[in-house]
């Protein structure tokens, strides 16, 4: 069996690096079978990641199908966005999806999950008799994470603090995680006291919050994508609760977003997409916000991957890289324009 080669800078650690890939592996071992030399100079990173995409959904009706999931795929490929997480999904996808050598590497966690209290939802979530046993079920069936919510609408009633302690302490028990969306003052603060591990778009996080979630080595994934082309609509509205919800919720992401970085808290890029999402856009907006762009772009690599329990550029690790031409950590806009995608080992891109 050949094998590929690279040189470059490698990130993040920006040491100059021979990389060789034998099938979907990486080694820094120079094998003894006949290599082909694709990458040499520039700058060599693990694959991008939208830590909060729901590819797949029809928008309409939000059913599941596969078409559209499959075309949401090559289009997250064709970007070098090589690992997704689907926090919350009608169906289990079908492995032969997941197992497409074209289609990136999946981390899913089952339905969405809501608490009785909640039944006034739209049908698109679960109302579970049993939550904790739920929430266990769908963390063993997918990949360790369960997805539930700390709040819906404004108006609506929030997730008490013991209901969503006894689904984290349950899926905690079997080794999972819990992932939980959070627009509300209330619904975020029942969500992290209770031991919620990824909190989800974020809104009226608190620096007292942020220090409990980094000493348990929680995360945030902002989702900034989500919120930013409405921004400017809604400040068109006529005044009320609801837009006063609306614009200081996402006013109050933007100082959470640094804080929660200095905290040691991780942040996680994504997208909050129902087909192919922006991850080089998100980067952007986490940019905006005020990260600093190496930490914007480890938010949608390296630190993101970690989290996730995948290895970055590493001996034995996947076969999951991309090549720029400049330092993503000085310029992320580069990431726009990746002159080599490898995708399991595989060519996506070159040139």
């Amino acid at each position: 069996m050949s094998s590929l080669h690279l040189r470059g800078t490698v990130l993040p650690d920006g040491d100059v690096r021979d990389i060789w890939v034998l099938g979907d592996r990486l080694t820094f071992t120079r094998p003894s079978q006949f290599s082909t030399t694709v990458h040499d100079g520039g700058f060599i990173l693990p694959g991008l990641v939208d830590a909060h995409a729901h590819l797949g959904h029809d928008p309409a009706t939000m059913t599941f199908d596969p078409a559209l999931f499959t075309a949401a795929g090559l289009g997250y490929a064709g970007d070098g966005t090589t690992l997704l997480r689907v926090p919350g999904h009608r169906v289990p996808i079908p492995p032969d999806l997941r197992d497409r050598p074209d289609l990136p590497r999946l981390v899913t966690a089952g339905p969405w999950l809501a608490w009785d209290g909640l039944q006034e939802l739209d049908d698109l979530q679960t109302v579970p008799a049993d939550l904790p046993a739920a929430g266990v079920a769908e963390a063993l069936a997918n990949d360790g994470w369960c997805k539930t919510y700390g709040d819906w609408e404004f108006d609506r009633p929030k997730t008490p603090e013991p209901v969503l302690r006894a689904l984290c302490d349950a899926v905690h028990a079997v080794g999972g995680r819990v992932a939980a969306h959070c627009q509300t003052a209330e619904g975020t603060r029942n969500a992290v006291l209770a031991g919620v591990d990824s909190i989800e778009h974020a809104w009226f996080l608190t620096p007292d919050l942020l220090t409990v979630l980094a000493a348990r080595g929680g995360a945030v994934t902002p989702t900034w994508t989500g919120f930013v082309p409405h921004v400017d609509v809604v400040r068109t509205k006529p005044e009320g609760p609801r837009k006063d919800w609306f614009l200081d919720g996402v006013a109050s992401l933007r100082a959470a977003t640094v804080d929660a970085w200095e905290a040691g808290v991780t942040v996680l890029a994504g997208t909050d997409s129902l087909g192919h999402g922006d991850v080089a856009g998100e980067v952007g907006h986490l940019v905006a916000a005020g990260l600093p762009p190496a930490a914007a772009v480890g938010a949608a690599c390296w630190d993101a991957r970690r989290y996730l329990g995948f290895a970055g550029i590493e001996e034995g690790a996947p076969a999951d890289l991309v090549a720029v031409a400049a330092d993503p950590r000085v310029t992320p806009e580069v990431l726009r324009h990746p002159s080599l995608i490898l995708l399991r080992g595989r060519s996506v891109k070159q040139g």
